[in-house]
């Protein structure tokens, strides 16, 4: 059954691929498409995009256009039904948009992340301080109510790293060591802060790795921030999630999941991998850092 704590993002974006297949081998347009359902070609797009669930009455109607088989069929009306299902973060309402919301249903559901950050600690690592601080800085007129919902969605995330079902993902961190030794106000918090990613290093499940300056500008310094995201096999009837590359920027994100747009990224992470000191090392460079700075 569908784990409704990873709300629909998934089975909207299988459901989306599989009727674009079904609709290209059907020779179909989207506006015929469109048409038959009496929609707009828009729509339909970001029903192919996995934006927006869709209606069993309308997944019937376009296997029926398509000449799907009849297994095929009950697939397609199987992920309509599931692509209602909501995430716990639809509770939190505007806090989480749309274009976030996205992510944060994939992250729930990886096998395996990798982060690359050059700036900040990322947000599954944070304190609730260190969170809070980021997001006065962000959003300095943001009502207190509004802010406080942020932090509880970041948080809220951080519970994949002890999750037990599904199985915890694998999480391995790559960080700048400009990360560590760039200070938010409180010397306090920012102590708190690095004794933090020291503790959840030790999770089985998490592997945090500093790239020090002395290592060099890598290739990430191109691409800059970036989380790859590994997808468990596919059990029985569903198509296995294809590993995707998120990006986020001020405005918004991208998420590339074409094989040569993946494969350039991982190349990348290859670089930061072979550049950054291992976990005993990085372990002991927070810990330096700690001392050096706040002890």
């Amino acid at each position: 059954m569908f784990d409704e704590t990873q709300g629909s993002t998934v089975p909207r974006r299988q459901l989306g691929r599989l009727l674009t297949q079904l609709r290209e081998d059907a020779a179909v347009t989207l506006e015929a498409m469109a048409q038959t359902l009496d929609c707009s070609r828009q729509k339909l797009w970001r029903i192919e995009k996995g934006l927006v669930p869709v209606r069993q009455v309308d997944a019937r109607v376009m296997c029926d256009r398509y000449r799907a088989s009849p297994e095929t069929t009950g697939i397609v009306l199987g992920l309509a039904k599931e692509s209602k299902a909501k995430g716990w973060w639809h509770s939190y309402g505007d806090a989480v948009p749309s274009w976030f919301s996205l992510y944060v249903g994939l992250e729930s559901t990886a096998s395996e992340l990798r982060h690359y950050n050059s700036e900040l600690i990322p947000g599954l690592l944070q304190t609730r301080e260190y969170t809070t601080e980021m997001i006065r800085r962000k959003s300095p007129g943001l009502p207190e109510a509004d802010r406080e919902k942020l932090v509880a969605v970041r948080l809220h995330r951080q519970d994949i790293l002890v999750r037990r079902l599904p199985a915890a993902p694998l999480l391995k961190f790559v960080l700048s060591e400009a990360v560590l030794r760039r200070p938010i106000p409180s010397r306090l918090e920012m102590a708190d802060q690095l004794r933090h990613l020291i503790a959840v290093a030790a999770l089985p499940n998490v592997s945090i790795r500093i790239l020090p300056f002395s290592a060099g500008p890598p290739l990430a310094a191109d691409s800059g921030t970036f989380v790859i995201l590994d997808f468990p096999p596919a059990f029985g009837r569903r198509v296995t999630e294809p590993t995707t590359v998120y990006i986020e920027n001020i405005t918004g994100a991208l998420y590339l999941d074409k094989q040569a747009e993946v494969a350039a990224y991982a190349h990348v992470w290859s670089d930061l991998e072979a550049r950054a000191l291992d976990e005993r090392e990085s372990i002991e460079l927070i810990t330096a850092i700690l001392g050096e700075c706040y002890g």
